[in-house]
Formats: structure tokens, C-alpha cells, sequence
């Protein structure tokens, strides 16, 4: 046979290899970026069912087969993931083994109280599973990442172990002679700190005039200890009334000495790190400037005399 003969001969046989290949192994038929869901405990032979059930591949036994034939020995995972047009039955079975799977995620600011915390991963309608309410002060705010399916619980304790050991750390880097002898008693602190300032320039200032008034034994006078026994850190939507002022109970600082008997909120780390390094001040007092700051003072003197200014800034707004 003449060599030409014997190329075509040769094309032949591998264009009707490649004919026959997809006839038995099937092709991918992602038209668009389509997400795809492999339950716990699932077989390669249920999934490759359910990718031609949705449209995905052309052929549930081809993708078996080419699992078996050119596969690794690694199992597919459960999860979530995402399949795309240029994915051919190779990547898509290679994503399953990886455990690439589509990752979500959810905030939890600065200074947002548990009850609100678990309102939100509550409404989080991709998590799983009933969550109690997480103690006060036990979960460090940041953006969270999850799966689809995942338990509440599981990303609470997630929360909880990202606080811990941030608590750990700045402990460890804490300077010497601060006001709180123990985590605890600094994370109460950093707490009180969190919900009396939203100026991140102030945190250590307000810290140290707290920090004063801790070692001293004077009252901190802490209007969000006031409100947090009564909405459980939620906001009060109205002013503080007199008789709230002088209620006695385990947080409000206008009526007891010393910090509140627990956290009032979950403390960012930034205001945690504040606490464990305070600045050094001498001021005991502090009030609103009508910036969204306070004015600080060392004597009760000068503190009247910023409380009047105050004073004058919300008659002119036209609230008193």
C-alpha cells in the first residue's frame, strides 16, 4: 500500500476511533455556568445519573466508564459546585475529587450582638440545623465563608474558635500593667469599648479612660451597659429612661462598680487589641463632640464644660 493510502488509512481509524470514543464515553453539555450538588455518601454512577438527569452530559454510563479508564482512585466529594461550558467529563470529575466547592459567605460586623448573630445565620436559608443563641462575646466579627448544607452549628464553632484564639494572641502581646488581670475581664472591657466608640482613631483612648476608672473603682457610667439587659444588645429605639439609669442588675455600669458581670457585645479585634494596649491617659471623662467622637477630660471641671458644648450642639440641631 502506498504510503499516502496508508495515511489516510491511519486517519481513518483514528477519526472513527474518536467517534466511537464519544459514542461510549459520551461528552460534557454545560451550556452555561450551572451549579451542581453531590449529596453525602453519593457513588460515581448515581452522580453521572443525575449530570444526564440535569442536561449536563450527554452519557451517564461514558462518564463512568471514563472515570474508570482515565480517573484517579480519588473519591468524589460532597458539595456544591461549579460547572462551566468549558469544562469537559475530565474537569468536571476532577472538580469532584478536588472538593472545589462553591463557597458563600456571611458578615458579622463589629459590635453585633449574639441574639443579632444568630438572627442572621437563622435566615441564612443555604445552612442546616438548629443553633442556640452563642454566649455574649464569643464569636470575633469577620466575613465567614460556607457551603451549601452546612450545619449553623459548625460555622458558630467556627466563629468561636476565630475568637478565642484572636482573644489569645492579643493577650499575649498585652502591655504590662493593664487594668485587667485576666481574658475574661478583657473581653468584657474590649466589649464596653466596642459599643462606646465606632471611631477606630478613639479605641485606644477610650480604652484607657475605662482602663482608669477600673483601677481607681470609679463607676465606668456606660450608657450600652444600661441598654443591654433590657434588649440583649439590640438597639433601644428611644432614650434611656431614668429609671432604667437606676436599675441594679448585672451590667449597668451607672449602678454598680467595677465591668458588667459579661461581655455586651462580640468586640472586633481592634477594640480587643485596644484594651490589652490602652493609650496612656489621664482622662476620666469623655462626651459626645456631635462627629461621631467624644471629647475627652481629665477633670470634672473640664468635663462639664464639654457637656454644655454638647449641649448647645443639640439645641442647634433642634433635639432638646
Amino acid at each position: 500500500m502506498r504510503p499516502a493510502r496508508w495515511l489516510l488509512a491511519l486517519v481513518g481509524l483514528a477519526a472513527a476511533g474518536l467517534v466511537l470514543a464519544w459514542t461510549f464515553l459520551g461528552s460534557a453539555t454545560i451550556v452555561k455556568d450551572t451549579p451542581f450538588t453531590i449529596p453525602a455518601g453519593a457513588s460515581v454512577a448515581s452522580v453521572a445519573e443525575k449530570l444526564e438527569a440535569e442536561g449536563l452530559i450527554s452519557s451517564a454510563s461514558g462518564f463512568v466508564l471514563q472515570a474508570r479508564v482515565f480517573g484517579s482512585d480519588t473519591p468524589i466529594q460532597a458539595g456544591e459546585f461549579l460547572l462551566t461550558p468549558d469544562m469537559g467529563q475530565g474537569d468536571i470529575l476532577a472538580a469532584f475529587q478536588s472538593g472545589d466547592v462553591i463557597r458563600r459567605f456571611v458578615t458579622i460586623p463589629e459590635g453585633m450582638p449574639s441574639i443579632l448573630v444568630w438572627e442572621r445565620l437563622m435566615a441564612e436559608e443555604l445552612l442546616t440545623g438548629e443553633v442556640d443563641v452563642p454566649p455574649e462575646g464569643s464569636i470575633l466579627p469577620d466575613t465567614y465563608s460556607f457551603e451549601r448544607g452546612q450545619s449553623r452549628k459548625s460555622l458558630v464553632e467556627q466563629m468561636q474558635a476565630a475568637m478565642d484564639k484572636a482573644l489569645a494572641e492579643e493577650w499575649a502581646k498585652r502591655a504590662p500593667g493593664i487594668a485587667v488581670d485576666t481574658m475574661r475581664d478583657a473581653l468584657i472591657l474590649a466589649s464596653v469599648v466596642e459599643k462606646e466608640t465606632g471611631k477606630p482613631d478613639e479605641r485606644r483612648m477610650v480604652a484607657g479612660l475605662y482602663s482608669n476608672r477600673v483601677r481607681i473603682g470609679m463607676k465606668l457610667q456606660a450608657d450600652p451597659t444600661i441598654i443591654y439587659p433590657i434588649t440583649k444588645g439590640k438597639p433601644l429605639g428611644r432614650r434611656i429612661r431614668q429609671s432604667e439609669i437606676a436599675a441594679v442588675n448585672g451590667y449597668n455600669t451607672y449602678t454598680r462598680i467595677g465591668l458588667p458581670e459579661g461581655p455586651i457585645t462580640n468586640p472586633g479585634r481592634a477594640s480587643i487589641a485596644a484594651v490589652m494596649n490602652p493609650e496612656k491617659t489621664s482622662a476620666l471623662y469623655m462626651v459626645a463632640d456631635g462627629t461621631g467622637g467624644h471629647w475627652f477630660a481629665d477633670t470634672l471641671e473640664q468635663h462639664d464644660a464639654n457637656v454644655a458644648k454638647w449641649y448647645a450642639i443639640r439645641r442647634e440641631r433642634g433635639e432638646m
